[in-house]
């Protein structure tokens, strides 16, 4: 396994998620499953920056870039293999919202792979739990680092920026190999060219399968938020204000 600089090339593993667009109207089906018509998926926006900084760091290092997903989704694996990933791996599994199992799929494909470093967005636009990178560096006993803003490689560690709470940033040295989540706004992502959509599809999607039984959420019941309606209060500026009172009054804000 090569590790990083001085022209030695880099072995990235981008993690991609299938996710459904922050646009699509969400209905149940009923209390344990979302209706999938008329959804529209696409691929998750914090991964397209994860996959932008891989293809970034190959460009500048060498190396090869594989993309890997979990699920239905070879339409975003087509979509990074545009951008510029040379591989493609895809898990015909269904995990649902467990991001454990997730990982544990992950897992038992990626490590049987020589790499020196795994980049996943920092969460997904659905779920939003930002919890599969920092599992599966658990899993595979990887330093890491989460919500990194900078990337730098310097004789075979891996120099981050990382976003802290408040305003504040964190600057990291990782060994490598080792796992970083990205950050929106870390770089710009490429729009996907003519060429590149031409050159994915001779490009070979290897699937793999993977069995996982052991779950880590049970799901009870989904539900959406109740919807709060809008009052309008109407009259002269003395009976607008005694209304207003007698609401804060019932709501307990005085």
């Amino acid at each position: 396994m090569k590790i990083g600089n001085g022209g030695e090339s880099l072995k990235i593993f981008v993690l991609a998620k299938h996710a459904i667009d922050t646009e699509s109207e969400i209905r149940l089906k009923d209390e344990k499953s979302i209706d999938e018509k008329g959804l529209i998926y696409d691929i998750n926006d914090w991964d397209r920056y994860a996959i932008e900084e891989a293809i970034r760091l190959k460009e500048m290092h060498g190396g090869e870039v594989t993309v890997i997903g979990v699920g239905n989704n070879e339409d975003t694996l087509r979509k990074c293999l545009a951008m510029g990933a040379d591989r493609a791996i895809k898990i015909p599994l269904e995990t649902g919202m467990d991001p454990y199992k997730t990982a544990l799929a992950i897992k038992d494909v990626i490590s049987e792979e020589n790499f020196d470093l795994i980049i996943a967005g920092l969460m997904s636009q659905d779920c939003n739990n930002a919890l599969v990178g920092a599992l599966l560096a658990s899993m595979l006993n990887l330093p890491f680092a989460t919500a990194v803003t900078s990337v730098k490689v310097e004789d075979g560690k891996l120099r981050v920026t990382r976003e802290l709470e408040g305003g504040y940033q964190e600057e990291v040295i990782l060994q490598l190999p080792c796992l970083i989540t990205v950050q929106s706004g870390i770089n710009e992502p490429r729009y996907v060219s003519i060429m590149g959509i031409k050159r994915a599809k001779s490009k070979e999607i290897k699937e793999v399968d993977v069995k996982v039984d052991k779950e880590m959420i049970e799901l009870e019941r989904m539900y959406l938020p109740p919807v709060k309606k809008a009052e309008l209060i109407t009259g002269s500026a003395d009976e607008i204000a005694e209304k207003l009172i007698e609401i804060f009054k019932e709501k307990g804000v005085i």
